[in-house]
């Protein structure tokens, strides 16, 4: 706990280093080697916590120690250039930082075989058909049917599709955060990346009503699947599909209508 001093001020800082890095009384550099691994122990949690999040949006395949290694990376890099004269709780900053380091590991890593990939190509293809067609989003059932391929395989494409669009959102959000925590020297970049923000949020307001409460309940309130399901009161297997059918819809759309500016 906290002891005041006479003069009103907490002197837990004596024993809690963290809070004179917070305040700006020291910088990173300036610490002892026993302080910086007291702070890095304190904040060591939240690492955990955020990669136990983005793991339950991945593949099996991918570790969990290679999404916390990735994020203590990211801890070490947000303690180094933590600047509190820009008026950001480290709480945020560093959190931007851990999740953008995950996201950089998974992006650098290559989670999907040639023949998944392959399988995700037809399977985008064959819900672009089939939707044209029918006015309706495909079924898993009507996908067998078109593409030849076994129930199994349509499963393990459409978890393949959903964990790689997870991944482009979650890049996207956090390059939102972190350009929103940033004194941006460059206008023109600035501009054009809040423009770029402007067009997803409009494409995502053409959404269905179901298909923005999934990407709200799920990106916006970090549900997983099983808990957007209970709020919807659907099956989590109609969840999925709201999910991949919506994320499908914004690459489409995105492309179609702005990528040829």
């Amino acid at each position: 706990m906290a002891i005041l001093s006479s003069s009103g001020k907490s002197s837990s800082s004596k024993s809690n280093p963290w809070l004179d890095l917070e305040t700006g009384e020291k910088a990173w550099n300036d610490f002892s080697p026993r302080d910086r691994e007291d702070i890095v122990r304190h904040y060591a949690p939240k690492i955990r916590i955020l990669a136990l999040r983005m793991k339950a949006k991945l593949p099996h395949t991918v570790e969990l120690n290679e999404l916390i290694s990735a994020g203590s990376l990211g801890l070490l890099d947000a303690l180094g250039k933590f600047n509190p004269a820009l008026k950001i709780k480290f709480d945020t900053y560093s959190e931007n930082r851990i999740k953008g380091a995950m996201l950089d590991e998974l992006r650098r890593m290559d989670w999907f075989s040639r023949g998944l990939r392959q399988k995700v190509k037809v399977l985008e293809c064959a819900m672009r058909q089939i939707e044209h067609e029918t006015g309706a989003p495909a079924t898993p059932q009507q996908l067998e049917e078109h593409t030849g391929l076994s129930q199994k395989e349509v499963q393990q494409g459409l978890e393949a599709l959903q964990n790689q669009m997870c991944v482009s959102i979650d890049a996207f959000h956090e390059n939102l955060l972190t350009k929103g925590d940033r004194q941006d020297d460059e206008p023109f970049q600035s501009t054009a990346f809040h423009e770029l923000v402007d067009k997803v949020a409009h494409l995502i307001e053409e959404l269905t009503p179901r298909e923005k409460l999934v990407i709200s309940l799920y990106y916006g309130e970090e549900l997983n699947m099983k808990e957007v399901a209970e709020v919807m009161d659907i099956t989590e297997g109609r969840v999925s599909q709201l999910h991949s059918q919506a994320l499908i819809k914004l690459r489409k759309n995105f492309k179609a209508r702005y990528e040829s500016e």
